[in-house]
């Protein structure tokens, strides 16, 4: 039996209260899903709440002319799982992400001519007031 992770944000907001959810198979009790949780990640399980959540309807095809028909997606089980206090799962590991410091080769081929830009009339000028 495989245990899945829901990683959304609602689940991370339920993780500040020790309770973590996974979508388990469609014939886990409660104490099979707690046994399970106990052996995968080495937690005591204080708590554990279980909902089937049905599939939804889907529409399909039968060819070009035919009518089309109707079925549904499989339904899934997911299992709430409250830890003891002081036990933590980790459900996802995030890498730090940090922003390239290098610039862009057209960004300093552009400040090289504005560069250039700017010298110009500063020449004429200079040149001007020479005469």
């Amino acid at each position: 039996m495989e245990l899945i992770p829901r990683a959304t944000e609602k689940t991370y907001g339920q993780q500040a209260q020790r309770t973590y959810v996974f979508q388990v198979p469609e014939g886990t009790s409660k104490q099979a899903a707690a046994k399970m949780v106990e052996e995968q990640f080495k937690v005591t399980v204080t708590s554990v709440r279980v909902l089937t959540r049905k599939g939804k309807k889907t529409r399909f095809s039968r060819g070009k002319h035919a009518y089309p028909g109707t079925t549904y997606r499989q339904d899934k089980k997911f299992a709430y799982v409250t830890v003891k206090d002081g036990d933590k799962i980790k459900v996802a590991e995030f890498e730090e992400i940090e922003a390239p410091v290098e610039e862009p080769k057209k960004d300093a081929k552009k400040s090289a001519k504005t560069a250039e830009k700017t010298e110009k009339p500063a020449k004429k000028a200079e040149k001007k007031g020479d005469k």
